[in-house]
């Protein structure tokens, strides 16, 4: 696959349900695999999520509208728009909002292949 640059339009991504916590937050991919690249991106929507999960990658939270908590073992961390949260891979911890629009970014994108 030849690698060229895109303009990704927010308008064309379609936000799909994620796992089985679809009625809290949907997925619109923007990067990952399907461009060749490790750099997984896209945006999420949050609705009265309370999901509890541990990332297998890093990742970056920027939230863009409303608020998002991450309530890990030791802290609760809050962001509202223009905020970034950071989560280093192997962090065991909950995703928690009302509502929320969030750009993410993880790394690497193809994490999904390495469990077993």
């Amino acid at each position: 696959m030849t690698r060229n640059p895109q303009l990704i339009r927010f308008a064309d991504r379609a936000f799909q349900p994620r796992f089985e916590y679809g009625s809290e937050a949907q997925i619109a991919e923007v990067s990952g695999t399907h461009l060749d690249t490790p750099l997984g991106t896209g945006f999420v929507r949050f609705k009265d999520a309370d999901i509890p999960w541990t990332v297998r990658y890093d990742e970056i939270l920027l939230v863009l509208e409303g608020e998002v908590a991450i309530q890990t073992s030791t802290k609760t961390l809050k962001a509202g728009p223009n905020d970034c949260i950071w989560l280093p891979k192997d962090t065991p911890l909950r995703y928690r909002s009302d509502a929320a629009l969030v750009f993410y970014a993880i790394h690497p994108a193809n994490w999904a292949e390495d469990i077993k």
